[in-house]
């Protein structure tokens, strides 16, 4: 087989804080050993591309042409990121397409004519060449759309679920509950009989995961929010949270509500109770510090939660497990719904980035990088 010649989206932080998002050409090689070389179909774009393709870039004054994007960085934002300075970084962490060559390994040619979903980043292109260890075979009633979303969100919202039962837990609170994310985490609680708490942030996307049969979902606006939040947390019993939010007060408020209910009827101490209440930070929908306020003692946790180490750190057996049930159930407890479809072009238009980029829940777009 020969090469491949194809077009891949690239992200270049320069020296001057010029920002460059643009689409350039590329030559892939044939695949060799256990490699696989994909025609993707479709790749969504999640939160987590969105860092890397975009940083902390100023898109409303950017300058935008067919095919590119230039950009400003602020000079405190250049220095976060100097590591990637001179550096073109390709993006899209996960996608799905057809498997057009096959190295020789066994693994590989088992895949070979296949419809897969992918994960390993380098997705938003017209090809990818990876491993087959990257690769998950599609069942043939699944087409690429259905399939594009089968790694991040699915195995993310598995993750929490196997965090908590690993930790002792017994409910859940979730943050930016009506994402796709959010979505599949209701019905996954539903299947498992697991309390979950979902917090939101308006009356329309309450009613979203009302209409879903959702028992506890709370508006983080509303005035008596806080009150909420607490009865809640009484009914279920919750003491470990996943915010996608990161800034703010809320997970300050998540912890406070847990130490006043488990607190209640345990005898008084100046050091709160000794029951843990922990909360994962796995999103950074606001990007503003997070502020906590201590008045839920000290028998509390706050840390990051990222799906790659998350699935590092599992077994074998445990990886397998929750990839098959993704695999049965693509079209129902995880599938995703997708706001629009653009191409690798249209990625790059300014009303586009201007949406996507805002990452308002619920509103997930999909790329189709060969039409």
């Amino acid at each position: 087989m020969s090469d491949t010649h194809g077009l891949t989206l690239l992200s270049t932080l320069h020296e001057d804080g010029r920002l460059t998002v643009e689409l350039a050409e590329e030559t892939l090689p044939a695949p060799k050993g256990d490699e696989v070389l994909v025609r993707v179909e479709a790749a969504p774009i999640n939160p987590s591309d969105l860092g890397l393709l975009f940083a902390a870039a100023d898109l409303a004054n950017a300058d935008y042409a067919e095919g590119r994007i230039v950009a400003r960085m602020s000079d405190p934002a250049r220095r976060a990121l100097v590591g990637r300075v001179g550096q073109p970084m390709t993006i899209g962490n996960e996608a799905a397409g057809t498997v057009m060559a096959a190295g020789e390994a066994p693994e590989a040619q088992a895949l070979l004519g296949k419809r897969v979903a992918m994960i390993g980043g380098g997705m938003f292109a017209e090809y990818r060449l990876l491993g087959a260890a990257g690769c998950m075979a599609l069942p043939d009633d699944v087409t690429a759309e259905q399939g594009a979303s089968a790694f991040v969100n699915p195995l993310t919202a598995l993750g929490f679920v196997e965090t908590m039962t690993r930790e002792g837990h017994k409910a859940i609170v979730h943050t930016a509950a009506a994402s796709n994310l959010g979505q599949m985490l209701v019905r996954i609680c539903q299947e498992d009989g697991i309390p979950l708490v979902n917090i939101v942030r308006n009356e329309a996307q309450v009613a979203i995961l009302q209409d879903m049969g959702a028992e506890y979902v709370l508006d983080s606006s509303q005035e008596d929010f806080v009150a909420r939040l607490q009865d809640a947390v009484a009914a279920t019993g919750a003491t470990i949270a996943f915010d996608a939010i990161g800034g703010g007060h809320l997970v300050s408020q998540i912890l406070n509500a847990m130490e006043q209910v488990v607190s209640k009827n345990a005898p008084y101490s100046r050091y709160g109770s000794d029951i843990l209440k922990q909360a994962y930070i796995y999103g950074a929908l606001d990007m503003s510090p997070t502020i906590l306020t201590r008045s839920f003692g000290f028998g509390w946790n706050i840390g990051g939660w990222l799906l790659f180490s998350f699935l590092q750190k599992a077994s074998t057996e445990t990886a397998e497990r929750l990839r098959q049930r993704v695999r049965d159930g693509l079209t129902t407890t995880f599938a995703s719904h997708y706001k629009a479809r653009i191409s690798l072009k249209e990625a790059l238009s300014r009303d586009a980035v201007l949406t996507y980029s805002a990452r308002r829940t619920g509103e997930k777009y999909l790329i189709v990088p060969n039409g």
